[in-house]
């Protein structure tokens, strides 16, 4: 599996098979990735996912694009890191879950936020830590995801991802893409 770090507008990721949604437990536009994720989509993502709230934490479900260009979008509900307990633990399961997902929905290409570390609070180099871990754990064949793209806010985001997933994964390249809003 393919590993990528851009620096870019989650929504402008028209390539990707699924968008990958930080959301909320109601499932609701909110600020940050959920609010330019149901933006973009349209007032029926909302509206399609209202028989599925509250997402428990680290769940996953999987909905139509809707306006978007990409079919799918994953949204997966990680912790507040302030507020919950076991943080860490309900970020992995919320990428287990997403993973999990992709593959019961036979999708190839993931662009996903750096989840948790928006509203959430996580420490991006702990955020960054576990998502690598959760996808070395999906890179070895077993999962039809052939690439997965996080898209972050800054360069400097960039770099600490890029930094954190490099190591060991030859396939792991930043990309420069400038954000479009």
């Amino acid at each position: 599996m393919k590993i990528e770090v851009v620096y870019g507008n989650i929504v402008q990721q028209p390539d990707a098979d699924a968008l990958v949604n930080s959301a909320n437990a109601n499932l609701r536009l909110g600020s940050g990735v959920a609010g330019a994720i149901h933006t973009a989509a349209g007032p029926e993502l909302e509206e399609f996912c209202k028989p599925f709230a509250p997402l428990e934490l680290g769940q996953a479900i999987i909905t139509p694009g809707f306006n978007l260009p990409n079919p799918w979008v994953i949204h997966v509900r990680a912790a507040s890191y302030i507020n919950h307990d076991e943080p860490e633990q309900v970020l992995q399961e919320a990428l287990n879950a997403m993973m999990t997902t992709a593959k019961a929905n036979g999708i190839r290409s993931l662009a996903m936020p750096a989840i948790g570390t928006g509203v959430f609070k996580f420490p991006p180099s702990l955020a960054a830590s576990i998502i690598n871990q959760v996808l070395r754990c999906h890179a070895d064949g077993s999962s039809c995801v052939q690439w997965v793209r996080i898209c972050v806010a800054s360069p400097q985001m960039q770099a600490l991802f890029t930094d954190t997933l490099t190591p060991g994964n030859p396939q792991t390249k930043p990309v420069s893409r400038e954000k479009k809003n």
